[in-house]
């Protein structure tokens, strides 16, 4: 057995405790400020062309510059995070994102606000992926994938709390005050973060040994266990020793599969997550609705966000996350395809619910909890942030095929693009996507490990 896998083994042994919450509460409270400020957009730029501070064009420079950032920040922290270590990477993207948003809110016009913004693109981007792969190798095997949803929970309440002061603030105080708030806050966390240990799996994946064995006694004193006590291997697994990782292996026969999987289901969360709620208070304008009516129906709709993320919890480790993104895929073109025939407000209401509930399983069980277990500790990082880049990438795109389809073919339109999209998940998760519940990092990566015979040879060379 390797370090690497013993390593593993003594952090998945362990009962939950104090510091795997206080873990979670670190990591929660950076994604929760980066989240808020994704979603105080609407209401900064509603102000801002109110005050005739900007225009349409600009606005929308300031919305493709964020999803530009987001998209290089993504990539950015794969390489760093994997190069330099878990802990350096998340606070130096926490810090460029709390500094981008107080300069933000001193910004003297839109173009410096566009600039600044492109700057927390890049810090909001990285949060994602180190935040879900950092926690993913600490918490153990059996609760990895609920610690996922409650994750995946907490930084979804940002978007009712950006909502509600953004309605309270800014009418009274001004835009700049919600940049300024979450630039505090993310600084705040990156103080507090300062104690946050380094990932031990990932010093193992480096031979930084005696360094993560350190960090994992001192974990276990804190779990009351005795770090003397052996682990017991896992049978039947070969924990083989592999030469140093290279991002071309990705696209390596052993890994190709999960780098395909991983960019599929982060496509497809994106791509359906934007069409039906980003774009839904428009569709309902389009069909008729007063604007006060619409955004009333769409509050209704996505209550059903928060029941998704609980669904996920208990779904997690007992159908497993390839299962549940699977099933769940299904069950969202059902009501995808029953949408167009919901005419009555209390249709419309139900069926709008259902759907942005199969979006926030996916949500937790996909970005949160599958897309940071497909790759391998060495590799982690870089393939989620690859998978991440090329989501974001596309939902670059996706605004304008979106409002083409609806053009041409109305909601059914719509409906028919996100159902062709989740069946497409569907098949590729159901056909190539590994099941990781209840299983270590280290097993789940042995999957994809060489052979022996290959490992040595390589080894010889």
């Amino acid at each position: 057995m390797n370090s690497a896998s013993n390593i593993g083994m003594r952090l998945d042994r362990l009962s939950l405790s104090g510091f795997h919450y206080r873990l979670l509460g670190l990591i929660a409270a950076g994604m929760f400020f980066d989240s808020f400020d994704i979603y105080i957009a609407g209401a900064v730029l509603a102000a801002m062309i109110h005050n005739n501070e900007s225009t349409l064009q600009l606005n929308a420079a300031f919305v493709s510059v964020t999803f530009i950032g987001m998209m290089s920040g993504a990539w950015l922290s794969g390489v760093l995070g994997d190069r330099f270590g878990r802990r350096f990477t998340y606070q130096f993207n926490l810090g460029i994102y709390g500094f981008a948003s107080i300069a933000a809110a001193l910004s003297p016009n839109i173009y410096w606000l566009i600039f600044f913004r492109l700057v927390m693109g890049i810090g909001m981007g990285a949060e994602i992926v180190v935040g879900y792969g950092t926690l993913s190798e600490f918490i153990p095997a059996v609760w990895r994938g609920r610690f996922g949803t409650i994750l995946n929970l907490i930084i979804n309440t940002s978007l009712f709390l950006a909502t509600f002061l953004g309605w309270l603030i800014i009418p009274q105080y001004g835009w700049r005050w919600m940049f300024a708030i979450a630039g505090v806050g993310a600084l705040v966390v990156w103080f507090l973060r300062k104690s946050m240990p380094e990932s031990p799996r990932w010093l193992a994946s480096q031979g930084r040994t005696v360094e993560a064995e350190t960090i994992v006694a001192r974990i276990e004193a804190s779990c009351g266990v005795d770090p003397h006590v052996p682990t017991v291997p896992v049978q039947g697994v070969l924990h083989a020793e592999l030469p140093p990782a290279r991002i071309r292996e990705l696209f390596s026969r052993r890994l190709l599969a999960r780098t395909v999987t991983g960019i599929t289901v982060l496509v497809a969360l994106f791509t359906v997550n934007y069409a039906f709620v980003s774009w839904i208070p428009t569709f309902l304008v389009k069909e008729g609705h007063s604007v006060s009516n619409s955004l009333g129906l769409t509050t209704l709709m996505f209550a059903g966000g928060p029941l998704g993320s609980l669904i996920a919890f208990g779904l997690a480790e007992r159908l497993g996350r390839k299962w549940g993104i699977v099933l769940f895929s299904l069950i969202g073109i059902v009501f995808g395809v029953t949408y167009p025939f919901a005419h009555s407000e209390t249709a419309i209401i139900a069926s709008g619910f259902a759907i942005t509930c199969c979006i926030y399983v996916l949500s937790s069980l996909s970005v949160a909890s599958y897309v940071p277990e497909l790759f391998p500790t060495e590799l982690r990082l870089r393939g989620a942030g690859l998978c991440n880049a090329i989501g974001r990438g596309v939902n670059i795109l996706v605004p304008y095929a979106i409002a083409a389809v609806f053009a041409g073919f109305g909601i059914t339109g719509v409906v028919t693009l996100i159902a062709g999209t989740l069946l497409l998940q569907a098949l590729i998760v159901g056909v190539i996507g590994p099941e990781t519940k209840n299983r270590s990092l280290e097993d789940i990566a042995t999957d994809t490990a060489l052979p022996k015979a290959a490992v040595q040879q390589t080894q010889n060379l």
